[in-house]
């Protein structure tokens, strides 16, 4: 017999989603409904009918969790609750549950944003929607998310997910968008660091930090305190040269338009990356801003970090779990099935048996009973 410890847990910290359904015509409580989701999730479900046909499937092992008097829920019934439960309780229930389980969250958390290409709904005149999230490098798993309104974007997104972040001793990364004096403050506010993208959209910062570094750079950066570092990797048939110099603009208030608009700022960094593959060579030159002291190895280090979220939960979100092919959009549906996705994510991720791909393991999950509630049991505990 198997504990009941994954339903407990869910039920503890999504105890704040009120069940938005009418009371006299409930046949499945909302725990059957999420358990049964993210259990589908976990082994291959990638819609309401699949996550349905799971159910009467694994009934009998369900029953050992769940109270199934009244069966499974149709997939009707799953797509209607998941499009009326209220996104920002569900958001929050998935905060706490991080926020209990997580060890201690440190390192560098990377933000970005993401389309659910497939949320859209032309016929009743609804977009896309982008959801903003929260990647922790250390341990590989989604901390948060927080959706884009309809008619703005990442900037009034980014400070209500870092508001739900403990970002003490974190370095936050995020991209040229949340390149903006407020989300510095916050960051610096709740104790983190932060390392972000600077580009045109800064326009005196992002002016006076590439010229100070074209002159520094055309006098080999000679009597300049500044610091230095280069990387070199090679594999899959390419080579990559990263250089990353660093320095105290504060030293140079003088030739700097806009420094005390930038609470915590301390360092500012150029990154040259180089890539050779064949005969062909690429360059790219970008620059960030730090709350960090001049430190190249750390902030290069960071600025490669950022690009995990990209690779370890962008494109496994659309490989392995077909996110962009998800024709889930009715109401909230699409941004609470995405919650889903990252819980079930973190969840594979977090089982060290697990071998192959994160698609190998859903199938795994699938086949193997014994490997998905070891999968499960990581729900108390996020390493």
């Amino acid at each position: 017999m198997t504990t009941v410890e994954p339903v407990e847990t869910i039920k503890m910290h999504f105890a704040g989603v009120d069940d938005p359904r009418q009371s006299g015509k409930v046949d499945h409580p909302l725990i059957n409904i999420i358990f049964l989701t993210i259990c589908a999730t976990l082994c291959g479900a990638d819609g309401w009918v699949d996550i349905e046909a799971f159910g009467h499937a694994q009934s009998t092992w369900l029953s050992e969790y769940l109270d199934l008097e009244n069966g499974i829920p149709s997939h009707d019934t799953l797509g209607r609750t998941f499009s009326i439960i209220n996104p920002e309780q569900f958001s929050k229930g998935f905060l706490d549950w991080m926020n209990a389980v997580s060890e201690l969250v440190e390192g560098i958390i990377a933000l970005d944003g993401k389309q659910l290409r497939r949320s859209h709904n032309k016929r009743l005149g609804k977009n896309a929607i982008y959801m903003v999230s929260a990647w922790g490098t250390a341990n590989g798993v989604v901390l948060g998310q927080q959706k884009v309104d309809e008619k703005s974007n990442e900037i009034t997104a980014i400070p209500k997910l870092l508001a739900g972040l403990d970002l003490a001793g974190c370095i936050i990364t995020i991209d040229a968008m949340g390149c903006q004096t407020a989300i510095a403050e916050q960051i610096v506010d709740q104790e983190g660091d932060y390392v972000l993208s600077l580009k045109g959209n800064q326009g005196w910062l992002h002016e006076d930090v590439a010229e100070m570094f074209t002159y520094f750079k055309k006098i080999d950066f000679v009597d300049i305190e500044s610091d230095y570092h280069k990387t070199v990797n090679k594999g899959h048939g390419r080579i990559e040269i990263r250089e990353c110099y660093t320095f105290n603009p504060h030293q140079w208030n003088d030739y700097f338009r806009s420094l005390d608009k930038w609470k915590g700022l301390q360092s500012v960094a150029m990154v040259h990356s180089q890539r050779h593959v064949g005969d062909k060579i690429t360059n790219d030159v970008r620059f960030f801003i730090s709350s960090s002291p001049s430190n190249a190895k750390e902030t290069l280090n960071a600025v490669r970090l950022h690009w995990e979220i990209e690779n370890k939960l962008h494109w496994v979100l659309d490989v392995a779990f077909r996110e962009d092919d998800s024709r889930v959009r009715i109401g909230h549906a699409s941004e609470n099935m995405a919650v889903i996705r990252h819980m079930a994510l973190n969840l594979l991720r977090q089982e060290p048996t697990g071998k192959g791909g994160i698609r190998n393991r859903r199938m795994r999950c699938a086949w193997d009973i014994e490997y998905r509630e070891r999968v499960l049991s990581h729900i108390n505990s996020i390493c």
